[in-house]
């Protein structure tokens, strides 16, 4: 163990934290799995909790693995991915699986394994990848909005196209996250206020095209429109009975919660153990566990910048801004849904939400961001060694002159002289000592 955890690279603020979160999901997770046992009639709550330890063994050997590979790597696979995730993004809207009776799908299964899988979580990953590397390109040169248009901005679009009939929430989400890594990168405003204005005009024509002809693609518009119109004008939806059922739950928490294992929510909440997990740990931990959650992704999201601000290659701070703040800003949404702050959206909590490829994909985003943090330790490290070579070097030169100094006095007042030393010698010879011989 031991020697395991000295393997472990990169900041190690990272890794505690996101170690906790994990920790953390087991208890809300094992609890809110008794809705689907007792309610729904699916298998035990031990096999949930051992299909949950399944998934975070493999997301954390995920960020072993990802975090060893240097992450310039990370530049040319950003290309040769991109095209792959579009044809599974093609692939899964027409024959991915449909959850619940849905119109549009979202997920296809893995073959001979059985695993759902959501592409639009990878397809996210691969984007942001790709992005970083276009700015970190130009970091030295002057952007055109011609170039940047059919450079930066088509692979954008298209990837965005393939997910938004299915997927508002998650494409909306990478939408304003690319817009966020690029004002970062310092992409010229006025074109990026032209690019916003382009997302918006294309939304609501894909709106009304959905609208007008409603059977030529499978699309989820009018989920969308309902759910919006119920968050702002307060008319009557489905997605009510979730929410109320979610606040009564926040409120039977006050400030300790009911105490583990004994939410009654969670029995009513469809979605207890993924969409609505933080509803259930605040019921059974009360104020101070919802508080302690949000801090610690809030810790986490410090460390995110600290390893950004440390980070000495343009792309390394973006690789860890493009993939560190989405998995916050989806842990603040998911929170937000949960007291009706904002509409549902169906993002799940981070490392706390049941679900193999959400963990999986978060756990991918994790490695790669811990992947540069080690790339710079490092650096430090080598920098600290050449920096102690040269001391050590410094000291023997010192010591040699002062050998030199006295021989010469010796010589001067007729004394008998030091005896004479080889250059083999490493006791007086400075670059034998420090570099061998």
């Amino acid at each position: 163990m031991k020697e395991l955890i000295n393997n472990l690279k990169g900041d190690k603020g990272i890794w505690s934290f996101v170690m906790l979160l994990a920790l953390i999901s087991f208890m809300p997770v094992f609890s809110a799995s008794t809705n689907l046992v007792y309610v729904i009639g699916k298998g035990s709550t031990i096999g949930y909790l051992v299909k949950h330890l399944v998934h975070i063994f493999i997301g954390f050997g995920l960020i072993y693995l990802v975090h060893k590979v240097p992450y310039h790597y990370y530049r040319g696979l950003s290309q040769l991915a991109l095209p792959v995730v579009a044809v599974l993004l093609v692939y899964t809207f027409f024959q991915g699986t449909v959850i619940d009776g849905a119109n549009a799908s979202r997920w296809i299964k893995v073959p001979f394994i059985g695993v759902t899988f959501q592409t639009s979580s990878l397809a996210m990953i691969v984007l942001m990848i790709y992005v970083a590397r276009y700015l970190a390109k130009m970091q030295d040169k002057e952007i055109t909005f011609k170039s940047s248009l059919f450079e930066l901005w088509v692979p954008v679009f298209v990837i965005l196209a393939l997910i938004l009939p299915a997927n508002f929430s998650t494409a909306a989400l990478i939408f304003s996250m690319v817009c966020m890594l690029v004002f970062v990168g310092r992409y010229p405003l006025r074109y990026l206020g032209a690019i916003i204005g382009m997302g918006i005009t294309m939304l609501v024509l894909f709106v009304l095209f959905a609208k007008a002809f409603p059977d030529a693609m499978p699309n989820r518009v009018d989920t969308w429109m309902s759910r919006l119109d119920s968050f702002f004008d307060n008319r009557p939806n489905e997605d009510d009975y979730q929410i109320e059922k979610a606040k009564i739950a926040i409120a039977t928490g006050m400030v300790y919660g009911v105490g583990p294992g004994k939410s009654i929510q969670k029995n009513f909440l469809p979605q207890s153990s993924s969409d609505f997990i933080f509803a259930i740990i605040v019921e059974e931990y009360g104020l101070i566990g919802g508080l302690a959650v949000m801090g610690l992704y809030l810790i986490l999201f410090f460390r995110f910048l600290v390893s950004a601000h440390k980070a000495k290659s343009l792309f390394g701070k973006l690789l860890i801004v493009g993939l560190g703040f989405p998995i916050i800003f989806q842990a603040l949404i998911n929170m937000g849904v949960a007291v009706e702050l904002l509409p549902v959206t169906g993002q799940t909590l981070p490392l706390i939400s049941s679900g193999g490829s959400s963990i999986w994909m978060t756990c991918i985003s994790i490695g790669i961001i811990i992947s540069v943090t080690k790339k710079e330790e490092e650096i430090a490290q080598e920098l600290a060694e050449k920096e102690e070579r040269e001391a050590a070097l410094q000291q023997l030169i010192d010591e040699h002159i002062l050998r030199e100094k006295q021989r010469e006095e010796a010589e001067a007042l007729g004394l008998e002289q030091p005896a004479a030393y080889s250059v083999e010698d490493t006791s007086v010879n400075p670059m034998s000592a420090v570099f061998g011989k």
